[in-house]
């Protein structure tokens, strides 16, 4: 098989940072087409600037990085810097990137990408708030169908909210776009906080990236450092979610996740569960499935894939 070709559209965030690295790790898998940035975690002029960080610190200057949408489509950002820092990168020192950021438009490479590959070739894995997404699809209808996957990371079914009692961020901080991108009608499948609380870090999985001996291993063991300190407090767990890189570890190893086909709605109206996917894991409606709903995850071969991976870097 081909690598497969992919955009990650992402506002990183250190769990994003692992995913892009995990990603430009993996060429016989992962043709990266290009990073499309959002507002999200941190405001667009941060998330841009790091994705440039990481691609950098791969050793992928080439790779190309493109600023979108700096807010929601319909409301103010809301980002989380009580968990990523005021950087989004918080932890180890970065230095400033020197690779230039493209001119174009992250919605507009979206869009022109879509149009210029083969129909069904090009995969969208969106770790961040959806509004690159949703917009381009309001933009450019007709390359919808040309989409072969959607593979994100947002939602929450059993494990419930992280930004509020009923939400996840990313769906979150732009509902009306997720309503938009879980509606579309292209194959799509969700990673959610019922997968990736199972995900870990603990001592020896952070220890095993610092024993890489490499700039990258030492820098993702910072930033798991630095933020599983959030979600211990908060969670009373062993360690922190790294949610993000199960979307490029699901089209590496797929059978490292297992899930259920179902109808997820977004909730757009209710200022109670404002931003909750509504998933029907029990099938109790007559809604049409419209998502693969991952429920769990093989943590240790997850946390195997990813040392195996970056430690080429």
């Amino acid at each position: 098989m081909p690598p497969r070709k992919i955009i990650i559209d992402t506002d990183p965030g250190q769990d994003d940072a692992v995913a892009i690295l995990l990603a430009l790790a993996s060429p016989e898998d992962i043709d990266l087409l290009g990073i499309t940035a959002v507002a999200g975690n941190v405001p667009l002029e941060l998330t841009q600037k790091n994705a440039r960080i990481v691609c950098e610190l791969a050793g992928r200057p080439d790779a190309k990085v493109f600023a979108g949408c700096d807010a929601p489509m319909k409301r103010k950002l809301i980002t989380a810097e009580h968990v990523h820092g005021k950087t989004g990168l918080d932890g180890p020192v970065m230095e400033d990137p020197t690779m230039p950021l493209q001119e174009k438009h992250g919605v507009d490479f979206i869009i022109e990408t879509l149009r210029a590959e083969p129909p069904g070739t090009v995969t969208l894995c969106p770790i961040g708030p959806l509004t690159n997404i949703a917009t381009a699809f309001q933009r450019a209808p007709d390359i919808v169908d040309r989409v072969q996957e959607i593979v994100l990371m947002g939602g929450a079914y059993f494990e419930v909210g992280n930004i509020t009692p009923s939400a996840e961020f990313n769906i979150y901080v732009d509902p009306e776009a997720a309503k938009i991108v879980f509606g579309a009608g292209v194959p799509l499948t969700v990673m959610p906080l019922d997968v990736t609380h199972k995900a870990l870090t603990t001592k020896p999985r952070i220890d095993a990236f610092r024993s890489m001996h490499s700039r990258v291993g030492d820098m993702v063991a910072e930033w798991t450092d630095f933020f599983e300190r959030f979600d211990m407090e908060k969670y009373g767990s062993e360690g922190a979610p790294l949610h993000d890189p199960c979307t490029i570890a699901y089209l590496i190893e797929p059978q490292l996740f297992q899930g259920r086909q179902i109808n997820v709605e977004i909730e757009t109206q209710s200022d109670l569960t404002l931003g909750m996917t509504v998933a029907d894991w029990w099938r109790v409606t007559d809604r049409a499935a419209n998502a693969m709903f991952m429920k769990d995850i093989d943590a240790s071969g997850f946390y195997a894939l990813l040392a195996a991976r970056l430690a080429r870097l």
